[in-house]
């Protein structure tokens, strides 16, 4: 089994968006996807939170993917930090292509966990990832979303709403999402949102479940 107290070394690329609330998002994904065999993740960015909830999660296989542009940083975290259920990333961009598969790993995905990439995205990529995930996931497979959200078209905090007006100025097609309008969306593909956890920092992990085919 991996380093479960994962510290990040002085050589690795780091983000402090990854580093936050981890410890509180292991903590429901240990009850979430106690039955869960093979997640991707979609959006594994530097490549922290697959070395941190792999080792504590040896159950099941953690498949990191993201942009071809961010493989280079998650495997150097994955050599850092090795776990015998984590696998090196794969390409996805959301743009282009389906999800992924592991020709190594054939299994299918029952679960589909994705952090901080909601409010970073384009909205169409927000449909596009909610329809492959509605497409892949079997009867009863889990979609678990973490990151800030609206609610009832306004903000949680003083916070979001700054944190909004730097994510519109760096991209206009970045924004946080309105909760209703996420579980919405989930809906026409089956995904029905059967849990949300509040987080620290005004954010959310909204867990939902595959109900139909």
């Amino acid at each position: 089994m991996g380093n479960t107290d994962v510290e990040p070394r002085e050589t690795l690329p780091f983000s402090q968006a990854c580093e936050n609330n981890k410890g509180a998002i292991l903590a429901v994904l240990k009850t979430v996807l106690a039955s869960s065999a093979h997640v991707l993740e979609v959006g594994s960015g530097t490549g922290q939170h697959s070395v941190y909830f792999a080792p504590y999660l040896p159950h099941l296989q953690w498949q990191t993917s993201d942009l071809d542009s961010n493989h280079k940083t998650i495997q150097a975290w994955h050599n850092a930090y090795p776990s015998t259920n984590l696998s090196l990333p794969l390409s996805l961009d959301l743009a282009k292509s389906d999800f992924p598969v592991n020709v190594t790993q054939p299994l299918p995905y029952d679960a589909i966990f994705t952090a901080n990439t909601l409010h970073i995205i384009t909205w169409p990529l927000v449909e596009r990832l909610l329809t492959l995930a509605g497409g892949t996931l079997p009867l009863c497979g889990k979609l678990i979303v973490y990151g800030p959200f609206n609610e009832k078209g306004r903000y949680t905090s003083d916070s979001n709403a700054q944190f909004d007006q730097l994510l519109q100025q760096r991209n206009a097609g970045s924004a946080i999402r309105d909760k209703e309008a996420v579980i919405a969306l989930a809906d026409s593909h089956y995904l029905t949102l059967i849990a949300t956890h509040a987080m620290p920092a005004n954010n959310q992990l909204l867990v939902f479940e595959k109900v139909a085919t």
